[in-house]
């Protein structure tokens, strides 16, 4: 899990299903980094008892040194912190930007994708893998499996390492895995 002195982005993508084990192996990794800003992307939502739940389950796991960021606006937080980082999680960018037209995400995802690439530091992303079941009746959820695909889809080509986590175990996507060419 070193990364490599090269031409690549020190970016190591993790994505999974809900409770494949993704944020908690990018925690795993982020020990192993000194001085980690982990940005927590979501709104707080203090009436949710089940996602306050969440929260402090997360809360609980990470290390007391690390530096911790809690914002649904990740370009801002990206903008204002040198240290190495862990994303936790991209769908909070999403979330943030449903209601965005296409041209505007558009830009939105550009900007983002330049300015991930143009980090010196480690950035851990953890992202979630939808779309491998049933399609949403609603549009709003449509548009967030297509959204979320895509970026992660991106995300992954500029990523020196890619990883996939399921029930628990991770998988790392480019040893046993190649560019589907488009």
């Amino acid at each position: 899990m070193e990364i490599k002195n090269d031409n690549l982005s020190k970016i190591i993508f993790i994505s999974g299903g809900t409770k494949s084990g993704k944020s908690e192996f990018a925690e795993y990794i982020g020990r192993k980094i000194r001085k980690i800003t982990y940005i927590a992307l979501s709104e707080s939502r203090p009436n949710d008892i089940n996602w306050q739940k969440k929260i402090s389950q997360h809360r609980k796991r990470r290390p007391k040194d690390w530096e911790l960021i809690e914002t649904n606006n990740l370009i801002s937080a990206l903008e204002s912190v040198n240290s190495p980082i862990l994303i936790d999680s991209i769908g909070g960018f999403i979330m943030e930007s449903i209601n965005k037209n296409d041209e505007e995400w558009d830009k939105k995802i550009s900007f983002l994708l330049d300015l991930l690439k143009e980090r010196k530091k480690t950035t851990l992303i953890v992202g979630e893998q939808v779309g491998w079941s049933l399609v949403s009746e609603y549009e709003i959820g449509n548009k967030y499996i297509e959204r979320i695909g895509d970026l992660q889809k991106k995300l992954s080509m500029i990523s020196h390492e890619n990883w996939l986590t399921v029930n628990g175990r991770a998988i790392r996507l480019d040893n046993i895995s190649f560019e589907i060419p488009t």
